[in-house]
């Protein structure tokens, strides 16, 4: 674990793109996985200017632009088994399914959701055979819809119905999506109702397929997978707590809840740099620990171990960007970061490296910091005192 905490702390920047000229957030980052190893790797960005952009993985040139006009995205994933496979959602209805080896602008593929529908997070699953997105609340519901994803590169631009939904299990937002990284059929969903729900969506019903509800409190701005076999799921919310369950204790008589921190900036110190903000969370294979990315509204991206015993600051990559850090990538093969921001800026940090790319660029905040990735409800987000 030390080991890995230097290699964290050794990051440094290797390259460094500026999106565009524009202000526009860099609110999510995916990174294929090589068809062979040594070939070539992409890296999507969706960007808060309704715009997703395809890069090499090693020079960060810009290979493909595609809109989302009139939608706004959230969230961008390649497929699992195909690299030149990707997948955005959109605030219209839709989520949208691109090849990066074709020269159109046009999506191979379109899942449509019910008329009413605005999505806000989705996710793939490990099998490539089912897609799932959360929808706003309109009026009192609120949908997990599912598609067979199956075909996609066969069938150019036809639109895909939807399997089915659920609508029982949450009563606001859903803003997070993520299926087990090895088990197609579990899937966790987080919303603004504060609740966390875990789905084995091989059952024939929505109550048989809810397995597990975790309240964190708060609303819920990301999740993911831990432990090993990923057993364990974690979530952050919108006022910047952290709560950590097992899910391997479900069926027996230990308490599920390995940590619940309400407020991350006031029990982490982070020195004269202070805590402003989560990002979200990695498990680090290897070395079987979750860490936890946060940053300041300076652009300092903080790196966060955790423990049941609490949370504690490994260390701070400065020098980067010049404003909030919206996102992040990390990629377990060569130990590498790819950070977005606000500021524009799309970064690749690796181990010892030596900066060969353009300089640092001013600060392109945009004034109007409206959060692109999901509505905020403000009345549940009062900052808590321990």
């Amino acid at each position: 674990v030390e080991k890995m905490e230097e290699q964290l702390v050794a990051l440094h920047i290797t390259r460094r793109c500026v999106l565009s000229e524009e202000p526009t957030y860099l609110l999510d980052i995916d990174t294929s996985t090589a068809a062979q190893p040594g070939s070539s790797r992409f890296v999507a960005v969706c960007c808060s200017n309704k715009s997703l952009g395809v890069y090499d993985r090693e020079t960060l040139h810009l290979l493909r632009k595609y809109s989302s006009y009139p939608g706004t995205l959230s969230g961008v994933r390649f497929a699992n088994a195909c690299d030149s496979v990707v997948f955005s959602a959109c605030s219209e209805g839709t989520v949208k399914c691109w090849d990066v080896r074709s020269a159109t602008q046009k999506p191979v593929q379109v899942f449509s959701g019910y008329p009413s529908n605005v999505f806000i997070s989705f996710d793939i699953s490990c099998s490539d055979l089912i897609i799932c997105a959360g929808t706003e609340k309109v009026e009192k519901d609120t949908f997990l819809v599912f598609w067979d994803a199956r075909g996609i590169t066969d069938c150019a631009s036809t639109a895909k119905e939807p399997l089915g939904v659920y609508s029982e299990s949450h009563n606001d937002d859903i803003t997070k999506i993520c299926f087990h990284p090895i088990k197609p059929n579990l899937v966790v969903s987080g919303s603004t109702d504060g609740l966390v729900n875990l789905f084995d969506i091989n059952k024939d019903n929505e109550d048989d397929a809810l397995i597990s509800t975790c309240n964190s409190d708060s609303s819920v701005s990301s999740l993911g997978w831990s432990g090993k076999d990923y057993k364990q799921v974690y979530c952050m919310t919108h006022d910047e707590g952290f709560c950590w369950w097992d899910m391997a204790q479900l069926d027996t008589e230990e308490p599920i809840t390995l940590l619940h921190v309400l407020d991350v900036r006031e029990s982490v110190c982070a020195e004269n740099h202070g805590l402003h903000y989560l990002v979200g969370g990695l498990y680090h294979e290897k070395v079987g620990k979750l860490f936890l990315i946060g940053g300041t509204s300076t652009g300092n991206v903080h790196l966060i171990s955790c423990g049941t015993d609490g949370l504690s600051l490994v260390g701070t990559l400065c020098e980067g960007h010049s404003s909030t850090v919206r996102s992040f990538c990390w990629s377990p093969t060569d130990e590498s970061l790819l950070t977005g921001g606000e500021d524009a800026q799309l970064l690749l940090w690796k181990p010892g490296a030596v900066e060969r790319s353009l300089t640092k660029k001013a600060s392109l905040k945009i004034s109007s910091s409206v959060q692109k990735r999901v509505r905020v409800h403000n009345t549940s987000l009062k900052s808590r005192k321990k």
